[in-house]
């Protein structure tokens, strides 16, 4: 069933553009506030942001929607959308609220929700809030039943020590130089401190937002910039986040980026070696590179697919009891410390492991040669070229030619109207014909 407000994680979209408008969100807050208003205790609401100028009108009217509904409101202003979560449980709060698009440019925004539990809420969930939206049942509170705001000033704090803990006990940042790289986002205060607090010597990149420059030219989607400052300081290692910090990407002491499944199989190897891997390997999507899954293979560790996007991966990893997955974007849900990507966390995983070896960067988390991997995106306009028997042709053509020495991947973009055609294998020749053939075949269906 298509759903009319939600996507592959949360709602998102241009801002004061349907349906991230005032008026729409102010009915999200409502129905949230009915779904989660179970029982005759007090009931909470903790609204974090990250720094888009349009957080300033969004975060009113989550606040007006949730006292409307009779539940205090605890304001923790731009702070990451992991220590949303983390404050949500912590304060045993029924519902949390994280502002922002994440990656996307600062004239995107969206909101994040999360339940009692601090985990992303179900696609049940998600529906059952969309029929109370568009029904409008809502049982409002009425004289000293409505809810009160207030600014948790501790918020920072707590979300910063918490992180810090799981840093182990016995070791400290002394002696390094770290480029962190905060993309202008919601971690541009907790982020450095963090790591300084731990003893490191911190570069700061990005830490001036104005409403309007989040993740522009910086971050995990442009680290490049942090890769430069690495280089440029003699630093020991580069850390980049996205806009809300769930994600990140780590250089090592030459500028060389290490993407999302370099990290995860830091950790994997690391905790493997400790006996604290849980579930057998490690649980990615089908995006994570072939060169990722023959490495765990040879520590005789699965890589696990499932769909894009962190919410799919965290709850196979609820279901079968693994504690490391993620994505190659680099999302690290690490569920042993918190219920989604936190790439301050795994940041701090990784740095334990490059302390404990007393190695380089380069040398600790450099596991495999990535596979050539060839990404293209096909336009279209409607009807469904995948369907159609030439382009099945080719797609089995392409599996057929690649065999057991690379695979083939193709999917339809769950917010425009794109396929995406990915192929990856030992010869990279051979992958950009498939990937190719199978293009051209969807263009011509797909265009006449």
């Amino acid at each position: 069933m298509t759903r009319k407000y939600f996507g592959t994680d949360g709602i998102r979209g241009t801002a004061n553009t349907e349906p991230v408008t005032p008026g729409t969100v102010l009915r999200l807050a409502m129905a949230a506030g009915e779904l989660f208003r179970r029982g005759e205790h007090r009931h909470r609401a903790v609204i974090g942001k990250d720094t888009r100028l349009s957080g300033y009108m969004l975060e009113p009217a989550l606040v007006s929607g949730f006292i409307a509904m009779g539940m205090d409101v605890m304001l923790v202003g731009p702070m990451p959308t992991p220590a949303v979560a983390m404050l949500t449980r912590s304060l045993r709060a029924d519902v949390g609220v994280m502002i922002s698009a994440s990656h996307n440019p600062y004239q995107d925004n969206g909101i994040k929700l999360f339940g009692p539990d601090g985990y992303k809420l179900s696609d049940d969930e998600e529906t059952e809030i969309e029929s109370l939206m568009d029904s409008n049942g809502f049982e409002l509170a009425g004289g000293k039943s409505l809810g009160r705001a207030t600014r948790l000033e501790d918020a920072p704090g707590r979300y910063m020590e918490f992180v810090k803990q799981t840093f182990p006990k016995n070791l400290r940042l002394d002696g390094m130089k770290i480029v962190v790289d905060c993309a202008h986002g919601a971690a541009y205060k907790v982020a450095p401190t963090v790591f300084h607090e731990l003893g490191a010597d911190v570069v700061p990149v990005a830490t001036q937002p104005d409403g309007t420059n989040i993740n522009r030219d910086c971050g995990a989607t442009a680290p490049e910039t942090m890769s430069q400052q690495v280089v440029t300081h003699g630093a020991d290692l580069g850390i980049a986040l996205d806009g809300d910090a769930d994600r990140l990407i780590i250089a090592d002491e030459h500028g060389q980026i290490l993407n999302g499944d370099q990290v995860m199989a830091t950790i994997a190897n690391a905790w493997h070696a400790t006996g604290n891997l849980r579930g057998g390997g490690v649980v990615a999507t089908v995006m994570s590179n072939l060169g990722f899954e023959r490495y765990l293979d040879d520590l005789g560790l699965e890589l696990v697919r499932t769909a894009v996007g962190d919410r799919n991966v965290v709850d196979y990893m609820r279901t079968h009891d693994h504690n490391v997955g993620g994505e190659q974007s680099g999302h690290i849900i690490l569920n042993d410390f918190s219920t989604t990507g936190d790439g301050l966390i795994a940041a701090l995983q990784v740095l334990a492991s490059v302390i404990e070896r007393d190695r380089p960067i380069s040398e600790v988390c450099r596991h495999f040669d990535a596979l050539p991997q060839v990404l293209r995106n096909v336009r279209f306009n409607g009807g469904r070229p995948l369907e159609d028997d030439t382009v099945k042709e080719a797609i089995c053509e392409g599996e057929a030619r690649l065999s057991d020495a690379g695979r083939v991947l193709i999917r339809p973009s769950g917010t425009e109207p794109v396929i995406r055609v990915m192929a990856e294998g030992d010869d990279s020749g051979l992958v950009e014909a498939v990937v190719g053939d199978i293009v051209e075949a969807i263009e011509k269906v797909a265009h006449g």
